[in-house]
């Protein structure tokens, strides 16, 4: 197994081992985070363990304490919780995003959804799903044909797209957790951010996704498997949104 991806894993495993053992300590809310939101226990207990099992594979870059490391040629983008509203809720949608940038060039990408075990894996030579419990075990991961619903986060910031979208019989959830949408990108219809592109939100997603249409600026995020959907929700957010 790749060496980062391993690292990773073990990381993963560590979190999810803490997570489980439910210490208050873990919801207690703390300062202000480098990508400006309240970190609590659990975020920050997650970098550190992250930090320990990832560091020697180069400098980290976090949302809670932004570089953690002196930069260097390879750079580790790092959401220690992504989807940290619904952990504190205890709603099961939240996890851990990483992404190894090595250059310009995305070259590792790991997903852990903590609620469930899932693991979503990129890496040069290889794409799969596992699990927490048997990482070794990998899976395919194939387009969902069946699929009903898109993932639109952040949707109730946009109560106009939504109306058009509806109008279109586009649905969708709304989840909370940005990467882990990316990740189950190939099992639903499509997935759509509207807002601020931060790396370690979207890194490691965008990575995942590559294989599927993707447009991602500075404006909005639309993933989908299908030609024909993407070029129909893109004419509705560029023509009749922006």
């Amino acid at each position: 197994m790749n060496g980062f991806i391993q690292a990773a894993i073990l990381a993963c495993q560590e979190v999810d081992a803490l997570v489980k053992e439910g210490n208050t300590s873990l919801f207690v809310l703390h300062e202000r985070g480098a990508g400006g939101d309240i970190s609590n226990g659990a975020d920050l207990r997650t970098e550190a363990i992250c930090f320990s099992h990832l560091s020697p594979y180069g400098s980290i870059f976090s949302e809670e304490s932004g570089w953690m490391s002196p930069q260097s040629e390879a750079t580790i983008f790092l959401d220690p919780i992504d989807g940290s509203d619904n952990f504190l809720s205890q709603l099961p949608y939240y996890g851990v995003s990483i992404a190894r940038v090595c250059g310009n060039k995305t070259t590792e990408a790991l997903v852990c959804n903590l609620a469930n075990g899932d693991l979503f894996v990129r890496t040069e030579k290889e794409y799969y799903r596992t699990t927490l419990s048997n990482p070794l075990i990998k899976h395919e991961i194939n387009i969902n044909p069946f699929a009903k619903i898109g993932l639109f986060e952040k949707a109730p910031e946009h109560p106009d797209l939504i109306k058009k979208l509806m109008a279109q019989r586009l649905k969708f959830r709304s989840p909370g957790a940005l990467a882990l949408s990316l990740a189950y990108a190939p099992y639903v219809k499509y997935v759509l951010f509207l807002g601020t592109m931060r790396p370690y939100d979207i890194q490691a997603g965008l990575y995942l996704s590559e294989h599927l249409h993707l447009f991602c600026d500075d404006r909005y995020l639309l993933i989908c498997a299908d030609k024909e959907l993407f070029e129909q929700i893109r004419s509705i957010v560029e023509k009749e949104y922006f």
